[in-house]
């Protein structure tokens, strides 16, 4: 187990945002976890769990302890002649999984491709795209509980999963420390091309005899088209959630753009695009100083080098307000924002 004190997290969060934490701790197994919260007076209030922070904006220098998973291991627990049900470590790479799991061919989360973070956050964010979400793989979770600091087994109906929701984004948010998750994977994919940019794709290549590799391969040239390499330009990705709005202020919508872009989910409800929401509003590649919105993305603010979280945080509130004000919609933040 490693202990830092005042510790910068600039290589820790994707945004580039140069803070310190108080303390920094990156653990290795559960038990390591357990006993450094056994023999340290922690304070609940001033614990901050992260992954690959890719979905986090720090506002100021963290005054607490962050933990930091590094349990590694992906293991085959069980397979049939359908599934096959694998047990990952909280610290391992998303994308490393998805990639082991294409290469392998068991299908599930080739649509997930090159999504950053780590596998702890895939519940927690209940990440997706391109037409998958997380908790159709899900099945179970283990966990240290940080108040009762014990090992704790959430599964997929304690969840409360939601739209890049779940349990652990509220009640329990930086209460319980994931460590562990099973997923149940199919050992004859089934392809999902239900999503249009990957239809779209398709058709424009002329594809056939499409696997999961080629799926993977085709969300990974769309999402490289679309969205910049946190390497090169600090990003979160996606800082903004599609809003969903009911059938009247849709029709009124629609009523007054005739381009509107959107998604039914329920009878009398609608997704509407927050990228197209922002575009519309006129912040599209609008550069702010250090800060910005993505010239192709319209969902994503970025860093030009320099900036402080909280030139990043106001613009995100520039956009809301204007969001609000045109369209009488209110937008939420995907990234996690710490103050």
């Amino acid at each position: 187990m490693n202990v830092e004190k005042d510790f910068s997290l600039k290589k820790f969060n994707t945004f580039g945002i140069d803070i310190k934490a108080k303390q920094f701790v990156a653990f290795h197994t559960d038990d390591e976890l357990l006993n450094f919260l056994k023999s340290e007076e922690v304070n609940l209030e001033d614990i901050l769990i992260i992954g690959g922070g890719s979905n986090i904006l720090f506002t100021k220098d963290f005054n607490g302890t962050v933990l930091k998973s590094e349990i590694m291991g992906i293991n085959v627990l069980e397979r049939n002649k359908e599934n096959i049900f694998l047990e990952v470590g909280s610290g391992v790479l998303w994308d490393d999984l998805v990639e082991y799991t294409v290469n392998k061919g068991y299908g599930g989360i080739e649509n997930l491709t090159l999504i950053p973070g780590t596998v702890g956050a895939a519940p927690i964010q209940n990440i997706g795209a391109y037409g998958v979400e997380f908790e159709e793989v899900f099945e179970e979770l283990e966990g240290i509980d940080l108040l009762n600091k014990r090992k704790t087994i959430y599964k997929k109906s304690q969840c409360n999963f939601g739209y890049r929701d779940s349990i652990f984004k509220t009640e329990l948010k930086n209460k319980f420390v994931v460590t562990k998750i099973k997923i149940k994977l199919k050992v004859n994919p089934q392809l999902n091309t239900s999503y249009k940019a990957i239809q779209d794709y398709i058709k424009e290549k002329s594809i056939e005899n499409i696997d999961i590799k080629e799926i993977s391969k085709i969300v990974k040239e769309i999402r490289k088209s679309k969205l910049p390499d946190p390497n090169i330009i600090g990003n979160a990705g996606s800082f903004f959630k599609n809003p969903v709005i009911n059938k009247e202020l849709f029709i009124e919508l629609k009523n007054n753009y005739d381009d509107l872009v959107f998604y039914q989910v329920e009878n009398d409800k609608y997704k509407i695009p927050a990228g197209w929401l922002i575009e519309k509003a006129g912040y599209k590649g609008k550069r702010f100083d250090n800060v910005g919105v993505h010239e192709k993305q319209s969902l994503v603010l970025v860093n030009y080098g320099g900036a402080t979280g909280m030139e990043i945080y106001d613009l995100s509130n520039k956009i809301k307000s204007k969001i609000l004000e045109k369209f009488n919609i209110v937008l939420e933040t995907e990234v996690n924002i710490v103050h």
